[in-house]
């Protein structure tokens, strides 16, 4: 039995391996590891279920931005202006219906990594995980936005032109825009522009430290996590955001910042996502 089992996990470990060697990720994403993830922070848009060729070039990760334009795709809540919001029938716990006559049933709402257009925002941890389902892919886990982060300045200066989008005030910028906000793996504002959604909850935050000074890794950058729980304490789930925007500014931004400060219902115009396959 024991031998049977050894074999088994043996066979498992290897198919990984195997997989992770063959992994070949599509245009719009990186490999990281065994993962492909986004370039680019997510674009939200409407597509009418007669569109199929364009569904299906979102959902195979190789769809342009005149693709959309051309193809009469909608734009939703492009950054803090949050309008054209979303449709009624996606609605912020993310129970969406389907558009008559899609098939497969589909709400007509796509999450879309592509350069030089307005991260999606005013959305909440229901609506990007099923944006990122609808479109083929899943919301990154903390441990692979951690990785995927690697190398991008924490939070470094911001010149307005070329370092990542971390001013205390204004908007989120074009996708891509902002050519030194690169992590080493070539994922482009993983630092500010808008927070990240990403697929971990944990207990709802009442109060934030400086977590990276006192265990000596530098930047200064803030982790909330937990409060006093109990009758009349933060007993609500928290969904993770990671890397920070354009509104928090100072030590919320970073490779290391992370905060569980937020309902997965919440939604804010400096709140997007970034999917992974």
């Amino acid at each position: 039995m024991k031998r049977t089992v050894g074999l088994a996990a043996l066979c498992l470990t290897w198919a990984v391996q195997a997989s992770a060697a063959t992994l070949k990720c599509p245009p719009d994403s990186v490999k990281v590891g065994n993962v492909c993830i986004d370039l680019y922070e997510a674009s939200v848009w409407q597509i009418a279920p007669s569109k199929a060729a364009l569904v299906k070039k979102v959902q195979s990760g190789k769809v342009t931005l005149a693709d959309l334009t051309s193809g009469g795709a909608t734009q939703l809540s492009p950054s803090s202006s949050c309008a054209p919001g979303f449709p009624a029938n996606f609605p912020t716990d993310g129970n969406w219906t389907p558009i008559s006559g899609s098939s497969p049933p589909s709400p007509g709402v796509y999450a879309v990594s592509i350069s030089g257009v307005h991260p999606g925002a005013c959305i909440t941890w229901f609506q990007a995980n099923q944006a990122c389902l609808l479109s083929g892919k899943r919301l990154l886990t903390n441990r692979e936005w951690q990785g995927a982060a690697a190398g991008t300045p924490d939070p470094g200066t911001d010149n307005g032109t070329s370092d990542c989008n971390i001013s205390a005030a204004g908007d989120a910028v074009n996708t891509g825009s902002r050519s030194n906000c690169k992590s080493s793996w070539g994922v482009f504002d993983m630092v500010g522009n808008v927070d990240e959604w990403v697929a971990d909850w944990a207990d709802l935050a009442s109060n934030c430290t400086d977590w990276t000074t006192s265990v000596g890794i530098p930047g200064g950058d803030r982790s909330c996590f937990g409060g006093p729980g109990g009758a009349g304490g933060n007993s609500l789930p928290g969904a993770l955001i990671r890397g920070g925007s354009f509104f928090a500014g100072g030590a919320f931004d970073g490779v290391f910042a992370v905060a569980a400060l937020n309902n997965p219902s919440f939604s804010f115009g400096a709140f997007g996502f970034r999917c992974a396959r």
